[in-house]
């Protein structure tokens, strides 16, 4: 009897040590090339806050989903009166931020009027632009009152730059941030990482994973040997140029997707002689995508003729109206009155599409007489030089945020561009909520600014993901700026 008690126990203890042994993990270390200037989504234009952050430890109203859909989030739903201004949202109850402090309909009020206040530091500022009112209706229901209707408002209410911060956190977010998602922020190691873990008492539907490390890799060719270690499991923006080395080994995934990401020769449209629509088309006239996107992008890039992701139902293909022609760049320059050259600066930020692209970009113009002195700039500097006080001639950069082409109606954005046609367009776009117009619409503006040569239009970026095979979860696409774990599990 003794005997057969004591392989009961070792039977079960077995059993215990045998099922710990093969359960999934429950944690992940995630590679991200850019390190965020700080954890803010509501006070900062760099894309890496929300790759970090967006989804998973801040929500807004909405949501945008891995297709590119509106999905509820805080906002379990809402109802629109009937001449589109006034959206009523219903929230959701028993929501708490991570210190504790309660989700409610002042907390919605309070991050709108933040957002769109005469002292605001949203970088995306003219999103809250037609908000008028917003309206306290009880402490599970706001009101907000459009000045006219926007046919684009639900979608804008789930970029990173809205979600819901409180008036006892917010300002000091950016080192400590404190939102209402499923992981909250543990520490943040400047230059190396930055953990979050799974939040108690979450109000959705519980993650997977216990805990996530955003490990800053800047360097393409540590990517590589970080995965191939295990230090790092996943690469979600991987290096196109590293591919080759992973593709074919089964122990990962090479997931190629699309983005919102339009790259961009960036122009200063005010600063002679970039003024002059002709230099600025003769530098198109003057750029081969191919070898662009061959150099930058390890061929997987797709080119774009002007502000409008392929993947999008309303994108117009105008990739051939500057077609690549050394000899009209050239004529073209000459009319403009310089035939003998011109000399100007290239800014680079530090991703690789930038660095590279901008080596064999200025090869290109150098060759129809344009020189370019190449100047590298830190992150920090290219959004303080070039964001912030336009000060640059040209640079290169992706425009990674969705639906963005009314970016070039802004007067203060660091393009420059003005042209009232192109403003009437997106000011009839924010007023029109029929898709079929709206696309109508939006072809007629990426005509503008194709026939502007506003930048030089060179691909849209491509999403090359990178991760462990066992991984399931991960977003193929990119149609936000986000490294989404909500859904992210090892497989059994």
């Amino acid at each position: 009897m003794k005997s057969w008690k004591s392989f009961l126990a070792a039977s079960a203890l077995t059993l215990a040590f045998g099922t710990a042994a093969f359960a999934a993990r429950t944690d992940l270390v995630i590679g991200i090339p850019l390190e965020p200037p700080h954890l803010d989504p509501t006070a900062g234009a760099a894309a890496a806050i929300d790759e970090v952050l967006y989804a998973n430890v801040f929500q807004g109203l909405t949501r945008i989903g891995p297709a590119g859909e509106v999905l509820p989030d805080l906002a379990e739903s809402w109802t629109i009166s009937d001449d589109g201004k006034a959206y009523t949202f219903k929230l959701r109850t028993g929501v708490k931020f991570h210190d504790g402090t309660d989700f409610n309909a002042d907390d919605v009020k309070f991050s709108l009027d933040r957002a769109r206040a005469d002292d605001s530091v949203n970088a995306q500022k003219a999103l809250f632009a037609a908000i008028d009112t917003v309206e306290v209706v009880d402490p599970a229901t706001v009101k907000v009152s459009l000045k006219t209707p926007q046919g684009s408002f639900l979608y804008n209410m789930g970029w990173g730059d809205a979600v819901m911060v409180a008036p006892e956190s917010a300002a000091t977010n950016k080192e400590k941030p404190i939102g209402t998602g499923p992981f909250k922020f543990d520490s943040w190691a400047k230059g190396s990482a930055i953990k979050l873990v799974k939040a108690d008492g979450y109000w959705g539907d519980p993650v997977f994973l216990d805990k996530a490390e955003f490990r800053i890799v800047p360097d393409a060719a540590a990517a590589v040997p970080a995965l191939l270690s295990g230090d790092v499991q996943a690469f979600p923006f991987f290096q196109p140029d590293g591919v080759a080395q992973i593709e074919g080994d089964p122990r990962f995934k090479v997931v190629v997707g699309a983005t919102e990401g339009e790259t961009l020769l960036s122009i200063n449209n005010k600063k002679p002689p970039f003024d002059q629509l002709k230099v600025r088309q003769a530098i198109s006239y003057a750029l081969d995508r191919k070898a662009i996107i061959d150099g930058a992008s390890a061929g997987l890039g797709t080119p774009i003729g002007s502000h409008q992701s392929p993947a999008s139902k309303a994108y117009v293909d105008l990739t051939g109206v500057y077609p690549h022609d050394v000899a009209k760049a050239k004529e073209l320059l000459k009319e403009a009155g310089f035939e003998n050259g011109i000399k100007a600066t290239l800014k680079l930020p530090p991703p690789s599409y930038a660095r590279l692209g901008g080596e064999i970009i200025a090869s290109q113009l150098r060759e129809v007489g344009i020189d370019l002195e190449i100047i590298p700039v830190e992150w920090a500097q290219w959004l303080d030089q070039v964001f912030k006080q336009k000060d640059y001639d040209l640079t290169i950069v992706s425009h990674t945020e969705p639906n963005d082409i009314d970016i070039y109606s802004r007067k203060d954005y660091y393009f420059n561009y003005d042209n009232p046609a192109f403003d009437k367009v997106i000011e009839e776009l924010n007023l029109t909520s029929d898709e079929t117009k709206r696309n109508e619409l939006l072809g007629e503006a990426q005509k503008i600014l194709a026939d502007d040569a506003v930048v030089g239009f060179l691909y849209e970026l491509p999403k090359v993901g990178v991760w462990d095979a066992k991984l399931e979860g991960m977003w193929q696409n990119a149609p936000i700026q986000a490294n989404d774990l909500t859904k992210v599990k090892w497989a059994d």
